[in-house]
């Protein structure tokens, strides 16, 4: 069974309409790459699976379970944050806190939810040690180990990026999702966090990238979606759309991609 399957999601922001139809499903593992043009839909589409937008139309479902449903009430407290921790996010720009260290940033949402529990109160110390000793080993496995106690301000753009990789990592989404992540990046470290992302897909870790990286798609990708005008254009195998695309439409984006 597919561990995400979307149906039929459609978004509108007033009269534009931004994504029509959408349809596809993710097996347990696999990486799915989204890409196309600029204003094409990818990120909000990547903002309905999360929750931050919420779609017109369409249902999502994880592991069998409705998540959203257009046609049904939509989901309020725990429950909200229940659906949305399927999702880990990570976004173009880092948005870490500047005033945590790169450990308080990847613990702090996991701090937060500790909270709500009912043993909270009387195993604090206990709870927050074993947060504090699961931040350390997450930021390890993204190398980043030596870096814990330092502020966002004291690393580099890839450094910052893999601690909010680590972040999202720490509450241990079902799908782990990528807006771009190399594209606040200069050239140089870009690699480092690519690199990261390839172990996790190593590890069979379940991820949804919208990038523009079509090399690093075609080599981390199981499947790749190529969105236009905020639809569905080609869907396939990632070596099949990026190395023989079927639609002429694919086709044009690759060459104008490979040409600019």
């Amino acid at each position: 069974m597919a561990i995400l399957e979307v149906t039929g999601l459609s978004k509108h922001f007033g009269d534009l309409e931004v994504i029509r139809d959408i349809s596809f499903s993710l097996e347990k593992g696999e990486s799915l790459a989204i890409i196309g043009s600029s204003g094409s839909g990818k990120t909000t589409l990547l903002r309905c699976l999360n929750g931050l937008e919420t779609p017109d139309t369409g249902t999502i479902r994880v592991s069998g379970n409705t998540v959203f449903d257009a046609a049904a009430p939509r989901a309020k407290g725990a429950q909200a944050r229940a659906n949305q921790l399927h999702f880990g996010l990570v976004f173009q720009s880092f948005n870490l806190f500047p005033q945590y260290t790169a450990l308080g940033n990847v613990m702090l949402a996991a701090e937060l939810l500790a909270k709500e529990r009912s043993d909270y109160k009387a195993n604090k110390k206990r709870i927050l040690d074993e947060i504090r000793e699961k931040g350390r080993a997450v930021l390890s496995s993204v190398g980043l180990a030596a870096k814990a106690d330092n502020y966002p301000h004291q690393l580099s753009g890839g450094q910052q990026q893999r601690v909010a990789i680590a972040r999202a990592l720490m509450l241990e989404p079902d799908i782990l999702c990528f807006d771009e992540p190399t594209s606040a990046l200069d050239p140089e470290l870009t690699g480092e966090v690519l690199n990261v992302i390839r172990g996790l897909a190593d590890r069979d870790t379940t991820m949804v990238i919208v990038t523009h990286e079509m090399q690093f798609a075609r080599q981390v990708a199981d499947n790749v979606l190529f969105m236009d005008g905020g639809v569905i254009v080609e869907y396939g195998k990632a070596e099949e759309v990026i190395g023989n695309p079927r639609e002429e439409r694919t086709r044009q984006f690759l060459e104008r991609y490979s040409n600019g």
